[in-house]
């Protein structure tokens, strides 16, 4: 039987469309503390309300005041988020041509976890997002990567089944979530990489 045909291609964007940068976030945090950027980032990460952070519980004012108690910082809400979003470099990963390309022919959509903070500042700040119409986000559908549900968000969205979607990310266990769901997976290594693997898939390129 032959495979049904591509009609959604679904981009994670940190580390795929945006290249992320956590050292330059960390840094701007860890100004007048005496832990390093790389103690910041871990202490974020295993902090209780990461997840909830995440999945659009927790508002951007009170993770600033929970950040500041946690770990001793003096920044003010908007040095916080200046800082925050450095996180994000402005240049993007993959060529607007491509995505312009493959607009024509495919439902686009991206699926990220991400928070507030980011979604408001990569809206405000790239172009290129607006090529997708589809946007999910683990903030405002209350759920994260690796969950099934964020993935079947996703392809409602697109108004396709899995079969009919390509899954991209940077992260393995991710793009291996997608595929367990019936997408192709793909974990992004490079542009030129990326472009080989959706003709393999059945992109018209």
């Amino acid at each position: 039987m032959a495979s049904p045909k591509l009609r959604a291609i679904i981009f994670d964007i940190g580390g795929v469309l945006i290249p992320v940068n956590v050292a330059r976030a960390t840094s701007g945090l860890a100004n007048g503390l005496s832990r390093s950027p790389e103690e910041i980032w871990s202490a974020i990460q295993n902090d209780p309300l990461w997840k909830d952070w995440q999945q659009g519980r927790v508002s951007p004012q009170d993770w600033h005041l929970h950040l500041s108690r946690r770990l001793g910082s003096k920044l003010n809400f908007e040095q916080f988020v200046e800082a925050w979003n450095r996180a994000l470099e402005p240049t993007p990963i993959l060529e607007q041509g491509l995505l312009e390309k493959l607009r024509k022919s495919y439902r686009l959509a991206v699926l990220s976890n991400t928070d507030p903070l980011h979604v408001a500042h990569m809206e405000r700040t790239y172009a290129f997002l607006g090529l997708f119409p589809v946007h999910i986000y683990s903030c405002r559908v209350g759920s994260s990567k690796p969950s099934p549900l964020i993935y079947k968000e996703a392809l409602q969205a697109c108004k396709v089944r899995a079969q009919q979607a390509v899954y991209v990310d940077d992260i393995p266990a991710y793009a291996q979530a997608a595929q367990q769901l019936g997408m192709r997976g793909i974990v992004f290594e490079s542009p030129q990489q990326l472009y080989a693997e959706l003709q393999t898939a059945g992109a018209a390129l």
